[in-house]
């Protein structure tokens, strides 16, 4: 812990230092025209001597200027950074995903977005100065992904920055397959699981100099750099290691996100859902209350294969967290979500149903989230008993 605070306190000073000797060209305003003619608003940092390139992607509450003090000091560094206003955000034109209806909200931010992102990322290589073969990639919340996609897309991305969100299984398979490209990833404990799901995804990576930087509170994403500012100094001393001293590299070190659990890996794979249920029933012979995964993580993973259109994997994958954690309701009411999908309306009725009985007696999951499962359960027997 000794060791850790000495290192943010002498990241805070270089950052500082920096600040009041670089003399770095004020931020600029960027017009951008996506492929399909939408205008989209970025803000250039340019550095004050040649140097690698920077994209940062917001959170989904937020827009670009969420960014301004980091990029500021990461462009008096020595670092060209460009922030983006997704679409729909900020100055960009367009609508919001959250703002259209579920199917084409989706399909903005996996199928238009990564292009938006390339436009950004075409900008900013192409910048006089800008060392457009390293450039780092830094994304908060829904902007993780973004980040994670564009370093698959991109072999040019040296390095990533990840602040409390997650990716997808195509991106992780990319981090499991990449080790050249160092992670710093950061979360707070009092954000809901974003600890839980960040550790697996930075887990994915098989980088020995991966950091994970966990706080105790902090919040969501931007949030925690108002009670931890020595953040910033971490990431600007990450990016500089890993893209200016040593570009793609980083030293390792004790603060390495643990490997992601095997089996996760397994549940990933198609038909991993049975061998993963076979590697329970064996473990549970020698210890009954034996669970080998994590609720969330396997709850998250099958909701990936509903909304690919898996159905029936994604059922498989929601019967084997019932079958590890057979007194939560969400595991039931998910179990009913991907019945729902596939037509099966008796077993989806009956999941709602046992979520529902559950629920009466449920002590481990807070107020809100049990509120949030009751109604979806309810609203589901709405529908499917036809009143």
């Amino acid at each position: 812990m000794k060791r850790s605070l000495a290192f943010s306190a002498l990241a805070v000073v270089f950052v500082a230092a920096a600040c009041h000797t670089a003399k770095v060209p004020a931020p600029r305003a960027v017009d951008l025209t996506a492929a399909d003619g939408a205008k989209l608003k970025a803000t250039y940092f340019a550095a004050a001597r040649p140097g690698p390139g920077i994209l940062l992607l917001h959170q989904c509450n937020r827009d670009r200027k969420m960014w301004d003090d980091l990029a500021a000091h990461l462009a008096a560094s020595g670092m060209n950074v460009l922030t983006l206003d997704f679409r729909g955000y900020g100055e960009s034109a367009g609508t919001a995903p959250y703002k259209l209806p579920p199917a084409e909200g989706q399909r903005q931010v996996t199928e238009i977005w990564p292009h938006d992102v390339d436009t950004a990322f075409a900008y900013l290589t192409s910048q006089p100065g800008v060392t457009g073969s390293v450039v780092g990639a830094g994304g908060a919340s829904c902007g993780v992904n973004q980040a994670v996609q564009l370093a698959r897309r991109h072999p040019e991305v040296k390095s990533l920055v990840l602040l409390s969100g997650s990716t997808n299984r195509d991106g992780r398979q990319f981090l499991r397959a990449s080790p050249q490209v160092p992670i710093f990833a950061s979360a707070a404990d009092d954000d809901g699981d974003a600890v839980e799901v960040l550790q697996w995804v930075a887990g994915s990576s098989r980088n020995p100099g991966n950091r994970f930087q966990r706080y105790q509170k902090g919040g969501h994403g931007i949030e925690m750099f108002s009670p931890h500012p020595e953040l910033t100094g971490l990431i600007v001393n990450w990016f500089d290691t890993t893209l200016v001293k040593t570009p793609g590299n980083a030293p390792a070190g004790p603060a390495a996100p643990a490997r992601a659990n095997e089996i996760l890996e397994t549940i990933d794979e198609p038909g991993g859902a049975s061998k993963a249920a076979a590697m329970l029933t064996e473990a549970r012979k020698g210890d009954p209350k034996a669970t080998l995964f994590s609720e969330t993580i396997v709850n998250l993973i099958g909701y990936e294969h509903l909304q690919a259109g898996d159905n029936k994997g994604a059922i498989e994958i929601f019967k084997l967290n019932a079958a590890a954690f057979p007194n939560s309701p969400n595991v039931y009411d998910s179990l009913s979500d991907a019945y729902v999908a596939d037509s099966q309306s008796g077993p989806a009725i009956q999941n709602a149903q046992r979520a529902l009985q559950l629920l009466d007696s449920d002590t481990t999951d807070p107020e809100d989230r049990r509120k949030a499962i009751r109604e979806s359960s309810e609203q589901k027997l709405k529908q499917l008993k036809g009143h």
